[in-house]
Formats: C-alpha cells, sequence, structure tokens
C-alpha cells in the first residue's frame, strides 16, 4: 500500500503465537489484523479515512478485518477515549513499544524482501505465556483487565501478572 512506516502488529501476531503454544487453530479468537502506519504530514480523520477506505479495497478478499490507524494521530483521541492525554506517537515503533502489556509489543514488516521483526522488550514473555503491564505505556488499568480477562478465557495457560508488578 505504499504507506510510511507501516507494520502488521497486535492480536493478530502474539495471538498467533498463543494459539499455536496451546495447541489451537491459529486464528483462533483473533479480532483483526492491525496494521499500523506513521504520517505525521497530515493528521486529519479525512487522511486517515482515505487509507483505511483503500485498505479496505485492497484487503476485501481475505475475510478478515484489517483495522489501519496512523499512530501519528493516536494523541488526538486517545484522552477521550482513555481519560490519559498522551504525547504524539514519533513512530509506529513508538506505537507498539506503548501496548499495554509486554508480551504485545511486536511488530512484523518487509523492506526491500526482508522480514523485519519488531519486538522492544524481546519476546520471552511472548513464548512463556506472561501477561505483564508494560510499565512505559499510558494506558489505563481497566484496559489492561478488560483484555486479560478476554485472553485468560481463550488462552487459559496464559500467566497475568497484578497491574502493580510490571517488569
Amino acid at each position: 500500500m505504499g504507506l510510511p512506516d507501516w507494520y502488521l502488529t497486535a492480536g493478530c501476531l502474539f495471538q498467533r503465537v498463543w494459539n499455536h503454544l496451546h495447541g489451537y487453530p491459529l486464528a483462533n479468537g483473533i479480532l483483526d489484523y492491525d496494521l499500523f502506519y506513521c504520517d505525521p504530514a497530515d493528521l486529519s480523520w479525512e487522511a486517515e479515512n482515505k487509507v483505511i477506505e483503500r485498505a479496505a479495497d485492497a484487503f476485501d478478499n481475505l475475510g478478515v478485518e484489517v483495522q489501519v490507524r496512523n499512530q501519528a494521530r493516536v494523541h488526538v483521541w486517545f484522552e477521550d477515549h482513555f481519560g490519559i492525554a498522551i504525547a504524539p506517537f514519533a513512530s509506529s515503533k513508538d506505537a507498539i513499544r506503548n501496548f499495554l502489556a509486554t508480551a504485545c509489543c511486536i511488530g512484523i514488516r518487509t523492506n526491500n524482501g526482508t522480514i523485519e521483526v519488531y519486538s522492544p522488550f524481546g519476546t520471552d514473555d511472548l513464548f512463556e505465556l506472561i501477561v505483564c503491564r508494560n510499565a512505559y505505556a499510558a494506558g489505563p488499568q481497566s484496559a489492561f483487565e478488560k483484555k486479560t480477562k478476554r485472553w485468560t478465557q481463550l488462552w487459559p495457560r496464559l500467566t497475568v501478572l497484578p497491574w502493580d508488578s510490571p517488569r
């Protein structure tokens, strides 16, 4: 799609690993496929929506929901949605580094035919089925608890560490 600073990220990656480790079908429990890009040149909803519509056409035949979002404009809506103001993300890596749990902080993309994986906190928690709060993230405890409640129902071997014990 020619998007600047893009990554495929979030649940479609870490939940696929959890599915494999649980012996489940790889798409089990995956709600959508998150495609991040970072374009600070135009922070308007209209610009982002054009990309969303283009992606909907491009991925229409996949049979899955692909959610495309400009990470450069997250700070515009984050406080209204979560009640916490955040600084603008400088890059898609910055956004990935801000996921609520360290095991979730992973992105993948291709660059000139090479696969790049970005995992700022490593992959130990991911492969050891440990979910702990990312102390670097600004998200609220309620969002962490809502996500982990769903996750432990779908992937019962997960170990969720308490909110106040980030790594």
